[in-house]
């Protein structure tokens, strides 16, 4: 397959690399199916032993392509539908497929996966970083969780704290993504790169020495994780989502708050609690 919106690089390691940096890797409806592509590439690669997933340019991503003439011509194209066209049932099974279906698929892959974040992680980038197995961040990302389709927050972090960030809604710093657990390794935006992909080279020889290991111990933590609700809540979540799109201001959605995520809201919010992060040693 040729892509477009992403970049395959099959190898021991595969590379899975987000390739709109104009729109600071904005998720366009492309990009979503150039990526199920790509990871079940991957997947059925036998010379394959680990993923890495990243962006180019500066950023991981900023989340979903919310209006860019080239995501809505192919949209056209393609005949996806949207809430203007009040084909409802269409719309809300077409999303499912895209932010749901696809996203618990790659969650799910045989082989092990790593997001390798710098710069922006914004909502539905947030969310694509959760469906992997391990994430490393550069230490100067930031993280914007949010009430997405494929909701995982809660999973991510624990209730307790997606409430606290996500009823103030601000971006949350590499070292409180890590200190909650969200994130497994920070390293410098210098050394990132070289580290990930070292740690991906040995997840990938361990896993092409004794491949049934591996894969049956992801599949078992990852049951845990779904023995305690997390598909049904992900699931249930998503309905909630498709009846919040319904009703949604689009006054929430203004240039003048940073688009559909917020995110002048959600930085000044940030600047706002760094004293706190501060003593907590979090910023």
């Amino acid at each position: 397959m040729e892509y477009r919106h992403i970049l395959y690089q099959p190898g021991k390691v595969a590379r899975v690399t987000f390739n709109r940096p104009k729109y600071l890797n904005a998720q366009s409806y492309l990009m979503l199916e150039e990526l199920d592509s790509a990871f079940t590439a991957a997947a059925n690669d036998p010379q394959c032993g680990s993923i890495v997933l990243s962006g180019a340019g500066r950023a991981f991503s900023v989340g979903h392509d919310i209006g860019t003439d080239e995501d809505e011509s192919y949209k056209k194209q393609q005949g996806y539908t949207t809430l203007a066209d009040l084909n409802l049932s269409r719309w809300f099974e077409q999303m499912r497929k895209l932010y749901v279906d696809f996203t618990l698929a790659w969650r799910n892959l045989p082989k092990p996966t790593i997001a390798m974040v710098h710069g922006y992680c914004i909502f539905g980038g947030w969310m694509l970083a959760s469906a992997m197995d391990v994430v490393f961040s550069a230490a100067d990302s930031l993280f914007l969780p949010g009430f997405v389709e494929y909701f995982s927050t809660p999973w991510d972090i624990g209730p307790r704290r997606a409430k606290e960030i996500l009823f103030e809604h601000r971006f949350m710093t590499a070292r409180e993504a890590f200190d909650y657990g969200f994130v497994n390794r920070i390293f410098s935006a210098e050394a990132l790169e070289e580290e990930t992909m070292a740690y991906a080279g040995r997840v990938a020889d361990n896993y092409l020495a004794n491949p049934s290991w591996v894969r049956y111990c992801k599949f078992s933590i990852n049951q845990m994780d779904e023995a305690a609700g997390l598909d049904t809540g992900i699931k249930a979540a998503f309905n909630n989502f498709c009846l919040m799109s319904t009703s949604y201001s689009s006054a929430l959605s203004s240039t003048d708050e940073g688009g559909f995520a917020r995110t002048k809201v959600a930085r000044k919010n940030l600047e706002l609690s760094l004293p706190w992060l501060t003593r907590a040693n979090l910023a």
